[in-house]
């Protein structure tokens, strides 16, 4: 794995240098406008996330640590202090497993960047066109760094690892950091740098923290870096920086070059996908082409047995064990199983949060279609550029019937319009607020651009103030 030859020349040089130095008009229209919509994405997963225990336990468990403070939690009567808000609004973000991926770095950036902006914004009156630009250019690190090498293969969570970097950049940004305070700040994060995949095991909450963990952490590491803390300069690739020390013998795979490759020219959140389906992207495409298959007329009766094509890398995440994934034991493992999302899709003929309540869980017709799919690799797999799915369903008879997606929606190549999203937060507000205080909400979010004080347009994510 090359390596760089001094601090000057580092990642963490050039990455404090683009984030301190790249001015609001350089980013893009189209990418201005985009931004408050994955904004708005993750704020309606979060206002949906409020319905469940892990977010009212994770809430009172903070609250009892430090009390009340000036920053709103997402779609929750309260306000805390700017790292416990970001530590519960990551967890809302993130907490149904339905926000935004960029496919690249297998990362969901949003979770973590914008609920450490949001907190920035409120320590420092930034207005909303400051917070825009310190979320797209966090984003726009954490993507690259996500895509520098596969976390997944070795057991890592990179939403949690890596988001880490770009929340104390972004946070950085907003608190006024120089380019070399920008550099000790990733330095410092790179002890702080967590996210295991333990959680595929047990369905565990440990997940659902990671993105709110990160954002914690950057902004901590920022304000230390603000005040003369002194980080490690080579936080990336020295000898004991991430991808060494994380990657162990599959550090030779990274790519360090992508960190750094397009900045100011390549805009990753373009990149950056919208979830359609509340489940791990890596399952997608096979859900769709189920949804397919049986709009074509498919006897679910008649099937002997369904083979779904996955890309190699994700077999760990989404296949395995199987007999887990063919009967999972909670919502969060039925997320990351394409056994059963596939047969939620072919028995209810949709894929919506009503397909991973306990109902469907134990539904007899969906367990059983799950029993009769098996995976095998896709050899022609686009993967990391797209996450594509097949399903191949032999019936009764001995007949074949295919389906293949080859690029999953919401992937670059096809991504779902500023209108979809819209209409996917509309459905994920609705479960929790009424469409008036939804519009309210969307209305902030949208035009967050435009408010001269980002903090006083974003009060009304908290119900308290609507």
């Amino acid at each position: 794995m090359p390596a760089t030859d001094s601090a000057t020349n580092s990642i963490a040089a050039t990455l404090a240098a683009f984030v301190a130095d790249t001015p609001d008009d350089a980013i893009p229209a189209e990418v201005r406008t985009r931004a408050p919509h994955h904004m708005l994405d993750a704020v309606g997963i979060a206002l949906a996330s409020t319905r469940y225990d892990f977010a009212h336990k994770t809430l009172t468990a903070l609250r009892g640590l430090a009390g009340e403070g000036p920053v709103p939690v997402i779609g929750m009567p309260a306000s805390l202090p700017a790292r416990d808000a970001a530590t519960v609004n990551g967890l809302l973000c993130h907490g149904l497993d339905y926000d935004d991926t960029h496919i690249g770095g297998v990362i969901h950036p949003t979770a973590s960047v914008m609920p450490a902006v949001l907190s920035a914004a409120a320590m420092t009156g930034a207005d909303g066109r400051s917070v825009v630009s310190a979320y797209v250019l966090g984003v726009e690190v954490a993507a690259r760094l996500g895509a520098v090498a596969r976390f997944h293969q070795v057991g890592f969570h990179p939403t949690g690892m890596i988001g880490v970097f770009g929340c104390a950049l972004a946070a950085g940004r907003l608190l006024g950091l120089t380019r070399a305070q920008l550099a000790a700040a990733q330095g410092i994060a790179l002890s702080m740098a967590s996210g295991s995949l333990e959680f595929l095991e047990d369905g565990a909450w440990n997940k659902r923290l990671h993105p709110g963990w990160a954002a914690a952490a950057g902004i901590t590491a920022a304000a230390l870096a603000r005040e003369g803390f002194t980080g490690v300069t080579r936080p990336y690739e020295g000898r004991f920086g991430l991808f060494n020390a994380y990657l162990g013998k599959e550090a030779g795979r990274a790519d360090l070059g992508i960190a750094t490759a397009g900045l100011g020219e390549t805009w990753e959140l373009m990149a950056t996908a919208i979830k359609p389906y509340p489940a791990c992207h890596f399952t997608h495409a096979c859900v769709d082409a189920a949804l397919e298959l049986r709009r074509d007329g498919l006897d679910l009766a008649r099937i002997r047995r369904i083979e779904a094509l996955v890309p190699e890398q994700v077999v760990k995440t989404v296949c395995e064990p199987e007999a887990n994934k063919k009967r999972p034991s909670n919502s969060y493992d039925a997320q990351f199983s394409v056994p059963f999302l596939v047969a939620a899709a072919l028995v209810r003929g949709r894929l919506t949060l009503a397909e991973l309540e306990n109902d469907a869980l134990g539904d007899a017709a969906i367990l059983d279609i799950a029993s009769k799919v098996s995976y095998r690799h896709d050899p022609d797999s686009p993967f990391p550029k797209a996450y594509s799915g097949e399903l191949v369903i032999t019936l009764d008879d001995g007949r074949e019937l295919r389906h293949r997606e080859h690029i999953n929606r919401g992937a670059a190549d096809r991504p779902l319009s500023n209108a979809e999203i819209v209409d996917k937060y509309r459905g994920n507000a609705a479960m929790t607020v009424n469409e008036t205080a939804a519009a309210r909400i969307a209305d902030a979010v949208l035009g967050l651009d435009a408010s001269p004080r980002a903090a006083d347009s974003l009060s009304v994510l908290s119900p308290s103030v609507r």
